[in-house]
């Protein structure tokens, strides 16, 4: 079951020395992976040497989990997450995201690298998400309903926590860090979109595409995590912009030159959220 498979994970991780129950689980996208240079005192656990933990394999992505204190709260940052897109199932998504919550997180915060659908906002930018839009086949909670999670139907109204969008924005603030905020379109990868996809995105309301996020905010909603996410824009999405061609090796390029201000920008929202 996927219950025992995340209690018995997080049991594994919980009776390591150097463990500390972390308050907030960090979830870092594609060339983001350095902000976890920033926790203090780290216990750093392979997802590898965790039997029935799921492990991708895409570059940029490290595979190990980084216990600690960042912002003077106790977290666990999360180098790599599960993509869809490498054949991977929800059900992994389940077990990665209901691990977080055995842990004892009350919160997720997910990073992911996005291209932007808005002419005013250029690669480097951070948008914070207030909502996104599903394009993912399926859905991670298909199947029968765990109770032990949460309800058969949860909502997703307020899907990504005001509150917590409150406190990304007033951090952003005090350090002059520019926040944008938007809709995140979540697609399946892993081929870029077409211009004519793009133009489409945008008419429903997107500011941002990417391939990841919304999976894992629906299974942490479900078993009452709260939530907040933040993009990272590495390129014009097809048809704005300058015709650069898009590829992995530009996305990790671009995150890695905006690392430093979400290492600053996660660093003081904790900061706030300790308080």
């Amino acid at each position: 079951m996927i219950l025992d498979t995340a209690q018995n994970i997080a049991k594994q991780i919980a009776a390591r020395a150097g463990f500390e129950t972390p308050r907030v689980a960090v979830i870092l996208g594609s060339g983001l992976g350095d902000v976890a240079d920033g926790v203090k005192t780290p216990l750093v656990v392979p997802y590898a040497s965790l039997p029935g933990f799921p492990v991708g394999g895409v570059a940029g992505h490290a595979g190990r989990m980084v216990l600690g204190r960042l912002g003077g709260v106790p977290v666990v940052v999360m180098q790599g997450r599960v993509h869809l897109y490498e054949g991977m199932r929800h059900d992994d998504i389940k077990i990665f995201v209901r691990t977080l919550k055995r842990l004892g997180c009350e919160t997720l915060l997910v990073t992911n690298a996005a291209g932007s659908l808005r002419r005013d906002m250029p690669p480097g930018s951070l948008m914070t998400v207030s909502d996104h839009i599903n394009l993912i086949p399926g859905n991670p909670l298909i199947g029968p309903n765990d109770d032990a999670y949460g309800d058969r139907f949860p909502t997703l109204e307020d899907a990504y926590d005001p509150e917590l969008r409150d406190r990304l924005r007033r951090a952003a603030e005090r350090l002059g860090i520019r926040l944008f905020e938007g809709v995140y379109v979540g697609c399946l990868g892993p081929s870029f979109e077409t211009p004519a996809e793009i133009r489409a995105y945008a008419r429903l309301g997107g500011n941002a595409v990417g391939m990841s996020t919304v999976p894992e905010a629906i299974v942490a909603r479900h078993c009452g995590l709260r939530v907040a996410a933040l993009s990272v824009i590495t390129n014009f999405a097809a048809g704005l912009g300058d015709r650069a061609p898009h590829g992995h090796a530009a996305t990790l390029s671009e995150a890695g030159k905006a690392a430093a201000n979400v290492g600053r920008l996660l660093t003081g929202f904790l900061e706030d959220y300790a308080g």
